[in-house]
Protein backbone atom coordinates (compact mmCIF):
# COMPACT_ATOMS: atom_id res chain seq x y z
CA UNK A 1 0.00 0.00 0.00
CA UNK A 2 1.03 3.48 -0.73
CA UNK A 3 0.97 5.41 2.20
CA UNK A 4 0.21 8.80 2.02
CA UNK A 5 2.60 12.29 1.86
CA UNK A 6 2.12 15.31 3.39
CA UNK A 7 3.66 18.38 0.70
CA UNK A 8 7.09 17.98 2.49
CA UNK A 9 6.85 14.12 1.40
CA UNK A 10 6.95 13.14 4.91
CA UNK A 11 4.40 9.68 5.10
CA UNK A 12 1.44 10.62 7.17
CA UNK A 13 -0.06 8.68 10.07
CA UNK A 14 -3.04 6.44 9.79
CA UNK A 15 -4.36 3.65 11.94
CA UNK A 16 -3.53 0.71 12.36
CA UNK A 17 -0.24 -0.92 11.28
CA UNK A 18 1.51 -2.33 8.59
CA UNK A 19 4.72 -5.28 8.93
CA UNK A 20 6.94 -6.86 6.26
CA UNK A 21 9.24 -9.31 6.45
CA UNK A 22 10.94 -8.47 3.31
CA UNK A 23 14.14 -5.81 4.82
CA UNK A 24 14.79 -3.49 1.83
CA UNK A 25 17.94 -3.19 -0.08
CA UNK A 26 21.07 -2.02 0.88
CA UNK A 27 21.73 0.00 -2.34
CA UNK A 28 22.47 3.59 -1.02
CA UNK A 29 22.37 6.63 -3.52
CA UNK A 30 25.54 8.81 -3.19
CA UNK A 31 25.40 11.40 -0.76
CA UNK A 32 27.65 14.61 -0.49
CA UNK A 33 30.39 15.13 2.45
CA UNK A 34 27.81 16.17 4.62
CA UNK A 35 25.98 12.90 4.12
CA UNK A 36 23.20 14.11 1.89
CA UNK A 37 22.12 13.85 -1.77
CA UNK A 38 23.43 16.99 -3.96
CA UNK A 39 21.48 19.61 -4.42
CA UNK A 40 19.16 19.59 -7.48
CA UNK A 41 19.49 15.76 -7.56
CA UNK A 42 15.89 14.78 -9.07
CA UNK A 43 16.06 11.56 -6.21
CA UNK A 44 16.95 14.18 -3.58
CA UNK A 45 13.87 17.00 -4.87
CA UNK A 46 11.38 13.34 -4.81
CA UNK A 47 12.50 12.40 -1.80
CA UNK A 48 12.12 15.81 -0.16
CA UNK A 49 8.97 16.32 -2.20
CA UNK A 50 7.36 12.59 -1.67
CA UNK A 51 7.27 11.77 -5.31
CA UNK A 52 5.78 8.37 -6.69
CA UNK A 53 7.83 8.54 -10.19
CA UNK A 54 9.57 10.59 -12.53
CA UNK A 55 9.75 9.41 -15.98
CA UNK A 56 11.39 10.85 -19.24
CA UNK A 57 11.15 10.13 -23.11
CA UNK A 58 12.24 11.03 -26.26
CA UNK A 59 11.74 10.54 -29.39
CA UNK A 60 14.11 11.66 -32.13
CA UNK A 61 12.14 11.37 -35.43
CA UNK A 62 9.90 14.70 -33.94
CA UNK A 63 12.16 16.03 -31.28
CA UNK A 64 10.11 14.88 -28.81
CA UNK A 65 11.54 15.70 -25.13
CA UNK A 66 8.72 14.74 -22.34
CA UNK A 67 8.58 14.61 -18.60
CA UNK A 68 5.84 12.64 -16.04
CA UNK A 69 6.09 13.13 -12.62
CA UNK A 70 3.48 11.18 -11.10
CA UNK A 71 3.50 12.40 -6.95
CA UNK A 72 0.61 10.67 -4.98
CA UNK A 73 -2.33 8.23 -6.26
CA UNK A 74 -3.57 7.29 -2.93
CA UNK A 75 -7.16 8.86 -3.77
CA UNK A 76 -6.86 7.75 -7.30
CA UNK A 77 -4.97 8.11 -10.46
CA UNK A 78 -2.54 11.04 -10.97
CA UNK A 79 -4.06 13.71 -13.28
CA UNK A 80 -2.36 16.75 -14.01
CA UNK A 81 -1.75 18.62 -17.45
CA UNK A 82 0.91 18.36 -20.32
CA UNK A 83 2.63 21.88 -20.25
CA UNK A 84 4.84 22.85 -23.33
CA UNK A 85 7.79 25.27 -22.88
CA UNK A 86 10.87 26.16 -23.70
CA UNK A 87 12.67 25.65 -20.38
CA UNK A 88 16.23 26.94 -20.14
CA UNK A 89 17.30 23.40 -19.15
CA UNK A 90 16.70 19.70 -18.30
CA UNK A 91 17.20 20.66 -14.62
CA UNK A 92 14.33 23.75 -14.53
CA UNK A 93 12.02 21.20 -16.77
CA UNK A 94 11.98 18.64 -14.16
CA UNK A 95 12.04 20.83 -10.93
CA UNK A 96 8.61 22.09 -12.78
CA UNK A 97 6.76 18.81 -13.82
CA UNK A 98 8.19 18.16 -10.05
CA UNK A 99 6.31 21.29 -7.74
CA UNK A 100 3.10 21.21 -10.15
CA UNK A 101 2.16 17.43 -9.70
CA UNK A 102 2.88 17.95 -5.99
CA UNK A 103 0.27 20.62 -6.02
CA UNK A 104 -1.94 18.62 -8.18
CA UNK A 105 -2.66 15.67 -5.38
CA UNK A 106 -3.25 18.81 -2.88
CA UNK A 107 -5.28 20.82 -5.67
CA UNK A 108 -7.75 17.41 -6.03
CA UNK A 109 -7.49 16.59 -2.43
CA UNK A 110 -9.27 19.56 -1.15
CA UNK A 111 -11.77 19.75 -3.94
CA UNK A 112 -12.67 16.44 -2.51
CA UNK A 113 -12.35 14.74 -5.93
CA UNK A 114 -10.93 10.87 -6.12
CA UNK A 115 -7.88 11.64 -8.08
CA UNK A 116 -4.31 12.17 -7.44
CA UNK A 117 -1.44 14.28 -8.71
CA UNK A 118 0.64 14.08 -11.47
CA UNK A 119 2.49 16.66 -14.44
CA UNK A 120 3.53 16.32 -17.67
CA UNK A 121 6.11 18.82 -20.07
CA UNK A 122 7.10 19.09 -23.32
CA UNK A 123 10.62 20.90 -23.76
CA UNK A 124 10.54 23.18 -26.68
CA UNK A 125 9.07 26.02 -28.40
CA UNK A 126 4.99 25.58 -28.25
CA UNK A 127 4.48 28.24 -30.87
CA UNK A 128 6.14 25.09 -33.86
CA UNK A 129 3.65 24.37 -36.23
CA UNK A 130 3.97 20.62 -36.86
CA UNK A 131 2.30 19.46 -33.53
CA UNK A 132 0.66 16.09 -34.54
CA UNK A 133 3.76 14.38 -34.56
CA UNK A 134 4.72 15.61 -31.29
CA UNK A 135 1.99 15.26 -29.60
CA UNK A 136 1.47 11.59 -30.29
CA UNK A 137 5.01 10.43 -29.52
CA UNK A 138 3.84 12.49 -25.98
CA UNK A 139 0.47 10.49 -26.10
CA UNK A 140 2.67 6.88 -26.60
CA UNK A 141 4.79 7.97 -23.76
CA UNK A 142 1.60 8.26 -21.55
CA UNK A 143 0.09 4.79 -22.89
CA UNK A 144 2.78 2.97 -20.89
CA UNK A 145 2.06 3.61 -18.18
CA UNK A 146 -1.45 2.23 -18.57
CA UNK A 147 -3.82 4.57 -17.12
CA UNK A 148 -1.63 6.01 -14.00
CA UNK A 149 -1.63 9.29 -15.25
CA UNK A 150 -4.32 11.43 -17.09
CA UNK A 151 -3.29 14.33 -18.95
CA UNK A 152 -5.09 17.35 -20.49
CA UNK A 153 -3.98 20.82 -21.59
CA UNK A 154 -1.94 23.36 -19.93
CA UNK A 155 0.00 25.97 -21.11
CA UNK A 156 1.15 26.15 -24.54
CA UNK A 157 -1.63 23.27 -25.29
CA UNK A 158 -4.84 22.68 -26.65
CA UNK A 159 -7.94 20.96 -26.57
CA UNK A 160 -6.69 20.27 -30.27
CA UNK A 161 -3.31 18.98 -28.92
CA UNK A 162 -5.60 16.55 -26.26
CA UNK A 163 -6.89 14.93 -29.78
CA UNK A 164 -3.94 14.45 -31.16
CA UNK A 165 -2.87 12.63 -27.87
CA UNK A 166 -5.89 10.57 -27.77
CA UNK A 167 -5.18 9.14 -31.16
CA UNK A 168 -2.34 7.34 -29.04
CA UNK A 169 -4.07 6.71 -25.68
CA UNK A 170 -7.39 6.83 -23.72
CA UNK A 171 -5.81 8.47 -20.89
CA UNK A 172 -6.37 12.15 -21.90
CA UNK A 173 -9.47 14.64 -20.90
CA UNK A 174 -10.03 17.83 -22.33
CA UNK A 175 -10.86 16.75 -25.47
CA UNK A 176 -13.34 18.85 -27.95
CA UNK A 177 -17.06 18.46 -27.68
CA UNK A 178 -16.54 17.75 -23.93
CA UNK A 179 -15.04 19.39 -21.42
CA UNK A 180 -12.84 21.37 -23.73
CA UNK A 181 -11.22 24.18 -22.15
CA UNK A 182 -11.14 24.28 -18.71
CA UNK A 183 -10.02 28.26 -18.37
CA UNK A 184 -14.07 29.49 -17.81
CA UNK A 185 -14.39 27.40 -15.16
CA UNK A 186 -10.58 28.21 -13.52
CA UNK A 187 -11.98 31.72 -13.66
CA UNK A 188 -14.96 31.21 -12.27
CA UNK A 189 -13.41 29.19 -9.65
CA UNK A 190 -11.00 31.99 -8.90
CA UNK A 191 -13.71 34.74 -8.91
CA UNK A 192 -15.44 32.86 -6.67
CA UNK A 193 -12.37 32.27 -4.87
CA UNK A 194 -11.40 35.87 -4.68
CA UNK A 195 -14.65 37.24 -3.31
CA UNK A 196 -14.52 34.77 -0.07
CA UNK A 197 -11.12 36.29 0.51
CA UNK A 198 -12.92 39.71 0.42
CA UNK A 199 -15.42 38.36 3.01
CA UNK A 200 -12.64 38.31 5.28
CA UNK A 201 -10.85 41.13 4.83
CA UNK A 202 -13.17 43.39 4.40
CA UNK A 203 -16.78 41.49 5.79
CA UNK A 204 -18.08 41.67 2.56
CA UNK A 205 -18.01 39.68 -0.59
CA UNK A 206 -18.65 42.46 -2.91
CA UNK A 207 -15.66 43.26 -5.13
CA UNK A 208 -17.26 46.41 -6.72
CA UNK A 209 -15.31 49.19 -6.49
CA UNK A 210 -12.11 47.35 -5.89
CA UNK A 211 -8.97 47.31 -7.72
CA UNK A 212 -7.50 44.33 -8.95
CA UNK A 213 -4.06 43.97 -10.72
CA UNK A 214 -3.89 40.73 -12.78
CA UNK A 215 -0.82 39.39 -14.11
CA UNK A 216 -1.39 37.85 -17.31
CA UNK A 217 -3.58 38.04 -19.97
CA UNK A 218 -4.31 34.47 -20.57
CA UNK A 219 -7.43 32.43 -21.03
CA UNK A 220 -8.13 32.08 -17.84
CA UNK A 221 -7.35 36.02 -17.00
CA UNK A 222 -9.20 37.01 -19.90
CA UNK A 223 -12.39 35.10 -17.67
CA UNK A 224 -11.54 36.24 -14.73
CA UNK A 225 -11.02 39.84 -15.91
CA UNK A 226 -14.61 39.27 -17.24
CA UNK A 227 -16.02 38.58 -14.48
CA UNK A 228 -14.65 41.20 -12.49
CA UNK A 229 -15.43 43.72 -14.66
CA UNK A 230 -19.18 42.72 -14.84
CA UNK A 231 -18.94 43.46 -11.09
CA UNK A 232 -17.91 46.94 -11.16
CA UNK A 233 -14.02 46.04 -10.40
CA UNK A 234 -11.46 48.28 -11.59
CA UNK A 235 -8.36 46.38 -13.34
CA UNK A 236 -4.90 47.08 -14.23
CA UNK A 237 -3.55 44.41 -16.72
CA UNK A 238 -0.19 43.07 -17.89
CA UNK A 239 1.23 40.58 -20.27
CA UNK A 240 4.61 39.56 -22.08
CA UNK A 241 1.72 39.86 -24.69
CA UNK A 242 1.32 42.76 -26.31
CA UNK A 243 -1.94 41.58 -28.43
CA UNK A 244 -3.26 39.82 -25.25
CA UNK A 245 -3.09 42.98 -22.96
CA UNK A 246 -4.78 44.55 -25.75
CA UNK A 247 -7.64 42.50 -26.27
CA UNK A 248 -8.34 42.60 -21.99
CA UNK A 249 -7.99 46.46 -22.21
CA UNK A 250 -10.72 46.79 -25.04
CA UNK A 251 -13.29 44.01 -23.24
CA UNK A 252 -12.67 45.43 -19.55
CA UNK A 253 -11.48 48.51 -20.13
CA UNK A 254 -8.59 48.10 -18.06
CA UNK A 255 -5.29 50.25 -16.93
CA UNK A 256 -2.27 48.40 -18.95
CA UNK A 257 1.25 48.63 -17.68
CA UNK A 258 4.76 46.71 -17.97
CA UNK A 259 5.10 43.50 -17.18
CA UNK A 260 7.50 44.03 -14.21
CA UNK A 261 5.65 47.09 -13.08
CA UNK A 262 2.46 44.69 -11.95
CA UNK A 263 4.45 44.61 -8.52
CA UNK A 264 4.44 47.99 -8.09
CA UNK A 265 0.49 49.14 -8.42
CA UNK A 266 -1.46 50.35 -4.97
CA UNK A 267 -4.19 48.10 -5.76
CA UNK A 268 -6.67 45.93 -2.98
CA UNK A 269 -6.22 42.54 -5.02
CA UNK A 270 -3.21 41.50 -6.72
CA UNK A 271 -4.40 38.27 -9.02
CA UNK A 272 -1.14 36.53 -10.06
CA UNK A 273 -2.65 34.49 -13.49
CA UNK A 274 0.45 33.23 -15.35
CA UNK A 275 3.81 31.43 -14.29
CA UNK A 276 4.53 30.68 -11.01
CA UNK A 277 6.84 32.01 -8.16
CA UNK A 278 6.21 35.78 -8.65
CA UNK A 279 6.16 36.24 -4.72
CA UNK A 280 9.36 35.95 -3.89
CA UNK A 281 12.24 37.93 -2.46
CA UNK A 282 12.31 40.54 -4.74
CA UNK A 283 9.20 41.00 -5.45
CA UNK A 284 7.40 40.72 -2.23
CA UNK A 285 8.41 44.09 -0.63
CA UNK A 286 7.00 45.96 -3.52
CA UNK A 287 3.17 44.52 -3.38
CA UNK A 288 0.90 46.95 -1.87
CA UNK A 289 -2.13 44.89 -1.89
CA UNK A 290 -4.32 43.26 0.96
CA UNK A 291 -5.02 39.85 -0.68
CA UNK A 292 -3.42 37.77 -3.41
CA UNK A 293 -5.67 35.51 -5.15
CA UNK A 294 -4.90 34.23 -8.40
CA UNK A 295 -4.88 31.15 -11.27
CA UNK A 296 -1.22 30.30 -11.31
CA UNK A 297 0.17 27.45 -10.00
CA UNK A 298 2.93 27.56 -7.31
CA UNK A 299 2.66 31.01 -6.46
CA UNK A 300 5.19 31.51 -3.86
CA UNK A 301 8.64 30.76 -4.59
CA UNK A 302 9.21 29.19 -1.42
CA UNK A 303 7.11 28.22 1.75
CA UNK A 304 8.61 30.73 3.46
CA UNK A 305 7.27 33.78 1.86
CA UNK A 306 3.98 32.36 2.19
CA UNK A 307 5.01 33.13 6.34
CA UNK A 308 6.58 36.43 4.94
CA UNK A 309 2.74 37.23 3.51
CA UNK A 310 0.87 35.95 7.00
CA UNK A 311 3.72 38.73 8.59
CA UNK A 312 2.93 41.51 6.70
CA UNK A 313 -1.19 41.24 6.91
CA UNK A 314 -1.30 39.77 2.75
CA UNK A 315 -4.26 37.35 3.23
CA UNK A 316 -3.36 35.11 0.69
CA UNK A 317 -5.70 32.54 -1.42
CA UNK A 318 -3.55 29.44 -1.34
CA UNK A 319 -2.87 28.43 -5.23
CA UNK A 320 -4.23 25.09 -5.71
CA UNK A 321 -7.46 25.83 -3.43
CA UNK A 322 -8.38 28.76 -5.53
CA UNK A 323 -7.64 27.75 -9.19
CA UNK A 324 -9.03 24.12 -8.60
CA UNK A 325 -11.62 24.45 -11.38
CA UNK A 326 -9.61 23.20 -13.71
CA UNK A 327 -9.36 19.94 -12.29
CA UNK A 328 -12.86 19.95 -11.34
CA UNK A 329 -13.69 20.48 -15.16
CA UNK A 330 -11.58 17.62 -16.01
CA UNK A 331 -12.86 15.20 -13.05
CA UNK A 332 -16.63 16.22 -14.43
CA UNK A 333 -15.46 15.08 -18.20
CA UNK A 334 -14.24 11.62 -16.90
CA UNK A 335 -17.31 11.11 -15.21
CA UNK A 336 -19.85 12.94 -17.75
CA UNK A 337 -21.09 15.62 -15.80
CA UNK A 338 -23.29 18.46 -17.51
CA UNK A 339 -21.08 21.57 -17.60
CA UNK A 340 -23.52 23.24 -14.67
CA UNK A 341 -22.59 20.35 -12.73
CA UNK A 342 -18.22 21.48 -13.05
CA UNK A 343 -19.62 24.68 -12.48
CA UNK A 344 -21.53 24.58 -9.39
CA UNK A 345 -18.91 22.18 -8.10
CA UNK A 346 -15.96 24.85 -8.42
CA UNK A 347 -18.56 27.71 -6.64
CA UNK A 348 -17.39 25.41 -3.97
CA UNK A 349 -14.32 26.72 -3.73
CA UNK A 350 -15.93 29.92 -1.83
CA UNK A 351 -16.78 27.66 1.06
CA UNK A 352 -13.70 25.97 0.86
CA UNK A 353 -11.54 28.85 1.29
CA UNK A 354 -13.34 30.50 4.31
CA UNK A 355 -12.89 27.02 5.98
CA UNK A 356 -9.28 27.40 5.14
CA UNK A 357 -9.02 30.96 6.49
CA UNK A 358 -10.71 29.81 10.20
CA UNK A 359 -8.36 26.88 10.28
CA UNK A 360 -5.43 29.45 9.78
CA UNK A 361 -6.83 31.63 12.27
CA UNK A 362 -8.24 29.31 15.08
CA UNK A 363 -4.47 27.97 14.98
CA UNK A 364 -2.06 30.98 14.21
CA UNK A 365 -0.75 29.33 10.87
CA UNK A 366 -0.04 30.74 7.73
CA UNK A 367 -3.03 30.23 5.33
CA UNK A 368 -0.82 27.92 2.86
CA UNK A 369 -0.36 25.46 6.03
CA UNK A 370 -3.96 25.74 6.87
CA UNK A 371 -4.34 24.12 3.01
CA UNK A 372 -1.97 21.56 3.09
CA UNK A 373 -3.69 20.54 6.97
CA UNK A 374 -7.08 20.02 5.01
CA UNK A 375 -5.70 18.34 1.60
CA UNK A 376 -3.43 15.80 4.37
CA UNK A 377 -6.44 15.12 6.38
CA UNK A 378 -8.48 13.55 3.13
CA UNK A 379 -5.58 12.28 1.81
CA UNK A 380 -4.84 9.83 5.14
CA UNK A 381 -8.21 9.35 5.81
CA UNK A 382 -9.09 7.90 2.49
CA UNK A 383 -5.78 5.71 2.49
CA UNK A 384 -6.49 4.94 5.84
CA UNK A 385 -9.44 2.72 3.42
CA UNK A 386 -7.00 0.70 1.61
CA UNK A 387 -6.47 -1.42 4.62
CA UNK A 388 -10.20 -2.60 4.23
CA UNK A 389 -10.67 -5.54 1.87
CA UNK A 390 -14.16 -5.78 1.22
CA UNK A 391 -14.05 -8.60 -1.39
CA UNK A 392 -14.14 -8.43 -4.95
CA UNK A 393 -12.43 -5.51 -6.85
CA UNK A 394 -12.59 -2.21 -6.16
CA UNK A 395 -14.86 0.09 -8.11
CA UNK A 396 -13.69 2.30 -10.35
CA UNK A 397 -15.91 5.10 -12.22
CA UNK A 398 -14.09 6.42 -15.17
CA UNK A 399 -10.84 6.51 -16.16
CA UNK A 400 -10.26 3.68 -13.64
CA UNK A 401 -11.14 5.75 -10.61
CA UNK A 402 -12.11 5.17 -7.19
CA UNK A 403 -15.62 5.75 -7.06
CA UNK A 404 -17.16 9.01 -8.19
Amino acid sequence: MTMPKNVRGERLAVSGSVGSSIEPPAYRLPLTAHGSLPAGDPFAQMQTMGHEQLLLSHDPSCGYYGIVAIHDTTLGPALGGTRFWQYGSTEEAITDALRLSRGMTYKSAVAGINLGGGKSVIIGDNHRPDREALFRAHGRFIETLGGRYITAEDIGTSPADMEYIKLETDHVAGLLGLSGDPSPVTAYGVYVGMKAAAKVRWGSDSLSGKTVAIQGCGKVASHLAAHLHEEGAKLIVTDIDAEKVKRVVADTGARAVAPDEIYDQTADVYAPCALGATVNDETLSRLKVQIIAGAANNQLAEDRHGDQLEQRGILYAPDYVINGGGVINVYGELHQWPAERAKKKAGEIYDTLLRIFEIAQQERIPTYRAADRLAEQRIAAVGGLDRMWMGGQRGSGAAGQRGS
